[in-house]
């Protein structure tokens, strides 16, 4: 018996009403880009860095390839424009291989339909990419815009290749999956942080250069997904960005389906494999992104940095538990691993190196970005017990019912201890899972007697204190080197964005 291959449909933004398509049928989400009247969504340029014509105001940034009647590709093309022979529109590949991985000769193609900013809408029919304003996207969209625009692209065209080749729609699942996750919500800070880099050491707003570095930062948000998929994972959170998690709605997908085995033994292993999914396609769209060859090496070597330090101080943060570690010295310690660097200091690395930038530029904005890397990873910590969840995305007190080691909780410690407070020090080990205190575990403690316990002893007022403090010194290594004002500008914005208490 022959088995036709089967295209599922795919969770990019092709929905008339906006929302994003479903990969378990729990319902799409809402997730709109608004265009701010600056910079131009990423024109896909070949390895040799040759651009496609502009768009008119009739066309997509994304140039239309021409078409065969079956919506894919003509011979020599792609969805994304010509290229030349033995490459793709993602960069060279070897010949017979795609940008993806090697196809058999005759396989075929991804089809021709490729997202569109805002909303990866196409209209109906046709391959060309709606421009949903009507008018020139190349001077529409803001930079936040045209990375979404770029994530779109490449998640779109992966899942499209997947799904061209696949017998099982089953294939394509870990794929719309990590696609509908990262589409559905965030705050694009990790690329837009390596944007302004590149901007603040001279890159420029737009052309091929700038499509380039567009490419390459949106890159980033592909390693996010992977640190929250499987840090929702490790940490048995229930929500993310106000929906249900990844491991826990591939459970209830199994549970209603009624398959076999346990449900949440199998949501926890997909959430596993598209974890390992986006950090796989994150070091996929860096080098596919058209980066110089004299650049790449710069750049290669801090994201491989990066990648570590975000995966070791995910364990630190494991073993800190493990051995009831709660000082400060090792709080800072996993912040600096696990979320400052990857969060701030790398992207900025990353955007300054894409852009030339010299050595002393380097160095000052990587100082930014650790100073304030650990402003940002102390907010998120009061964030995780005193922040609202319609603004926040995640349960108030998940941190809490964790035990988890924060800084917060250590300065908490260490203020009960010098002023004698013996309750109040007794409440914390329980809420750190030490001790009794008249409970069996951390989730047993009552987190509103924890919450007015930090607020009594000083230990918020106080980690609000390094937070500005560390902002500060940040925005003070700005200004010891030459940087482009409106990068520069946007940095100090970013910081503010980073740092704020209702975010």
């Amino acid at each position: 018996m022959t088995v036709t291959p089967v295209r599922p449909s795919l969770p990019t933004r092709h929905q008339a009403d906006g929302t994003l398509g479903d990969d378990t049928g729990t319902g799409g989400r809402t997730a709109t880009v608004q265009p701010d009247g600056r910079g131009a969504p990423p024109a896909q340029v070949g390895p040799a860095g040759t651009p496609p014509p502009a768009p008119s105001s009739e066309q997509s940034a994304v140039p239309d390839a021409p078409t065969a009647p079956s919506g894919h590709p003509a011979p020599g093309s792609t969805a994304f424009g010509p290229t030349a022979p033995g490459s793709t529109a993602f960069g060279s590949s070897a010949p017979g291989s795609t940008a993806s991985g090697s196809t058999a000769p005759g396989s075929p193609k991804a089809p021709g339909a490729s997202p569109a900013p805002p909303g990866c809408r196409t209209a109906p029919g046709s391959a060309t990419p709606e421009d949903p304003t009507g008018g020139d996207i190349a001077r529409t969209f803001s930079p936040a815009t045209r990375i979404e625009a770029a994530l779109c692209v490449y998640l779109d065209r992966r899942c499209a290749e997947l799904a061209e080749r696949a017998v099982d729609p089953g294939e394509v699942d870990v794929a719309r999956t990590l696609t509908r996750f990262v589409l559905s919500g965030g705050k694009r800070l990790r690329p837009l942080f390596g944007w302004w880099a590149w901007r603040a050491a001279g890159g420029p707003t737009r052309g091929p250069l700038a499509d380039v570095a567009i490419r390459a930062v949106a890159a980033l948000e592909l390693v996010q997904a992977c640190a929250l998929v499987h840090d929702d994972l490790m940490d048995d959170s229930r929500v993310r960005r106000g929906a249900a998690a990844v491991h826990i709605r591939h459970a209830e997908r199994h549970r209603r389906a009624g398959w076999a085995g346990d449900p949440a033994r199998h949501g926890r292993s997909v959430a596993l494999l598209v974890g390992d999914l986006a950090l796989a396609w994150a070091d996929d769209m860096l080098a596919a992104a058209g980066i110089p060859a004299d650049t790449w090496s710069r750049v290669r070597e801090p994201w491989q940095a990066m990648r570590t330090e975000a995966l070791t101080g995910q364990y630190l943060d494991l073993l800190t538990h493990a051995r009831r570690d709660g000082g400060e010295r090792a709080a800072l310690r996993v912040n600096r691993l696990k979320s400052a660097a990857y969060t701030v200091e790398r992207p900025l690395q990353i955007g300054a190196l894409l852009a030339g930038a010299d050595r002393d530029t380097v160095a000052a904005l990587r100082g930014f970005g650790a100073d304030l890397g650990t402003a940002f990873q102390l907010r998120d910590d009061l964030l995780g017990v005193f922040g609202d969840p319609d603004i926040t995305g995640k349960p108030r007190g998940d941190d809490l019912r964790d035990g988890k080691r924060t800084l917060l909780m250590a300065v908490a410690l260490r203020r009960a201890t010098e002023s004698g407070r013996t309750d109040a020090e007794r409440l914390l080990r329980a809420a750190l899972g030490e001790g009794t205190y008249g409970v069996a575990s951390a989730a047993g403690v009552d987190p509103d007697a924890v919450r007015r316990v930090l607020r009594e002893l000083g230990a918020v007022d106080e980690v609000e204190e390094r937070i500005a403090g560390l902002t500060r010194s940040a925005l003070a290594r700005l200004a010891t080197v030459p940087l482009d004002p409106a990068g520069a500008t946007h940095l100090a914005e970013l910081a503010a964005r980073a740092t704020r208490r209702d975010h």
